[in-house]
């Protein structure tokens, strides 16, 4: 009678009344597992048997006394036409250049370029002192030459035999008078120095190139090699 009863109550179903525990009676961890669980079937090994094998790469180690090779750099390939050779043994086509007037000439003082032609001024960046005005210069350094039409190059000079540019000192300017404020750090001291640079102006008199067999003939000027010689002499004093 007493074990009809018990398994009665135990197969009796919980009623609705029932109340669950509170929250904070409820475990804090949930209980984790590391093993899987998959739901599609293993494939057979015999279905990895017609896959083609996967070649590994092999890789050569170089030994110290061989390095790798460096990539070469490409060379840049430049769209502008190459500058044509230097013209002094083509004398051929100089009476052309000396009959197509006018002409201009690119010559250097003092290692700077300057573009000249007929009756220009041109106004040095530093004061040539043996030269006072009314000098007459001779110029006979240059690099190009030419017209129009043609170009006359030197290598990497014109022979001075082949055009005469005579230049006339006009005069001397001055810029105006500068104050430069000079210190030191952690000085008061300050000192003012006076600058006022002076340049001299030059006037292209006569230029033009001479012929293959003419001679230049004319009164004793100043070459610019002298005057550049003397120039630096007075400078280094």
């Amino acid at each position: 009678m007493f074990s009809r009863s018990l398994r009665r109550a135990c197969l009796q179903l919980p009623s609705p009344n029932v109340t669950l525990p509170p929250t904070f009676l409820f475990p804090l961890r949930a209980h984790l597992t590391t093993s899987t669980t998959t739901t599609e079937p293993k494939p057979p090994e015999s279905a990895f048997n017609h896959l083609p094998l996967k070649q590994t790469p092999t890789y050569t180690i170089p030994t110290p006394s061989q390095p790798p090779p460096l990539p070469r750099k490409q060379p840049h390939l430049s769209t502008r036409s190459p500058l044509p050779p230097p013209t002094n043994q083509n004398l051929d086509l100089l009476p052309l250049l000396v009959a197509q007037p006018p002409h201009y000439i690119l010559a250097h003082i003092h290692s700077r370029p300057y573009l000249l032609t007929m009756g220009d001024m041109l106004r040095l960046p530093f004061h040539m002192p043996l030269a006072p005005p009314g000098t007459v210069l001779r110029l006979n350094r240059a690099s190009m030459l030419g017209s129009r039409d043609y170009t006359y190059r030197g290598d990497p000079w014109v022979d001075e035999s082949r055009f005469l540019l005579r230049v006339v000192v006009v005069g001397v300017e001055g810029e105006p008078l500068r104050v430069v404020e000079k210190t030191k750090r952690r000085n008061r001291r300050v000192r003012r120095v006076k600058t006022k640079g002076r340049f001299t102006v030059l006037r292209v008199s006569e230029l033009r190139v001479v012929p293959e067999g003419e001679t230049v003939q004319g009164k004793k000027e100043l070459e610019g090699d002298e005057l550049e010689e003397d120039v630096e002499a007075l400078v280094k004093e």
